[in-house]
């Protein structure tokens, strides 16, 4: 097992339906963040949920259009994360954004003499 390293974690809570010059708004984050050179960014697509205005977002069968809940979840060393904040200040309208302390242990891949040697 590797040591733990301090680390910021950005969750982005956004809509699916959300947009930045007709992209969807989670894809420009995505590239921004790959383009600022960040460690990471994943997008999770929510089942329901809500927000401050308490409309339910979820998905509906006979809907044409679904705007389910997203979270892009961003890890990162602080100062670099926090150098990338004001890009989200940018491109988000409506949202919310977390930053919190978190603890990272990295899980590497082994060889496959190693993999046995713990199972």
């Amino acid at each position: 097992m590797r040591p733990t390293e301090t680390a910021l974690q950005l969750t982005i809570f956004i809509e699916e339906c959300d947009t930045w010059q007709h992209k969807p708004l989670s894809a420009e984050i995505v590239h921004r963040a790959h383009a600022f050179g960040l460690a990471g960014a994943t997008v999770l697509r929510g089942v329901e949920g809500f927000g401050a205005s308490s409309v339910m977002h979820g998905f509906r069968l006979l809907s044409i259009k679904q705007d389910l809940p997203l979270a892009i979840v961003i890890v990162d060393e602080e100062e670099r994360v926090r150098r990338f904040l004001p890009t989200l200040r940018e491109l988000i309208d409506e949202g919310l954004v977390i930053v919190q302390n978190v603890e990272v242990m990295r899980c590497e891949e082994q060889g496959p003499a190693q993999s046995r040697e713990h199972a």
